[in-house]
This record gives structure tokens, C-alpha cells and sequence, in this order.
């Protein structure tokens, strides 16, 4: 059996995780306590920074929708005729020569 990039990762994540729980086994109860207090107040900026993120994203898409839709108005005036040109329905009798 060949050991791979996989292989290798599992392992070091298997230690690291092992390390860590050694770690916090030998501390003493302040020090989960503080530990558990720092998880916790980057947990809430990191929570913070995610709202602030999905609203500023929302705006600027809101934005490029509006300023999108009226540069190709500005600058394809004619599309929508053409488009209904191509696209739209036709007459019978215009597509049948005479």
C-alpha cells in the first residue's frame, strides 16, 4: 500500500489533535476557562465581520443590478429591438415570399 498526500495529512491532523487535547488536559481550570473566553470573542468578531460582509455584498449587487441594467441601456439603446427582432414572434405572411 502506498501512502499518499492523504495519508499524510490524516496523520499530522491525528497528532495535532492529540497534542492539543494533551495540552488542555494539563491546564488548570482558569486557564480553560480562559481559553474557552478567547474561542468564544473570536467566534462573536468573526460572526461580525460575516453579517457586516453578506450586507456589503448584498448592496453591491443590488448596485451592479442597477448600474449593470442601465449601461446596457445607455449603450444598447436598440438591443431589446433587435433581440425582439431575432427572437420575437412573426408574421406568417412576412416570412412567406410573395
Amino acid at each position: 500500500m502506498s501512502v499518499n498526500s492523504k495519508h499524510i495529512a490524516t496523520f499530522l491532523l491525528g497528532a495535532a489533535a492529540a497534542l492539543a487535547a494533551s495540552k488542555y488536559m494539563s491546564m488548570t481550570s482558569e486557564e480553560k476557562e480562559k481559553l474557552a473566553g478567547d474561542l468564544k470573542d473570536k467566534a462573536n468578531k468573526f460572526k461580525t465581520e460575516a453579517e457586516n460582509f453578506a450586507e456589503k455584498a448584498k448592496d453591491y449587487f443590488e448596485e451592479l443590478k442597477t448600474k449593470g441594467g442601465e449601461a446596457l441601456k445607455e449603450h444598447m439603446s436598440d438591443t431589446e429591438k433587435s433581440m425582439s427582432d431575432l427572437f420575437g414572434k412573426k408574421d406568417k405572411s412576412a416570412s412567406t415570399p410573395s
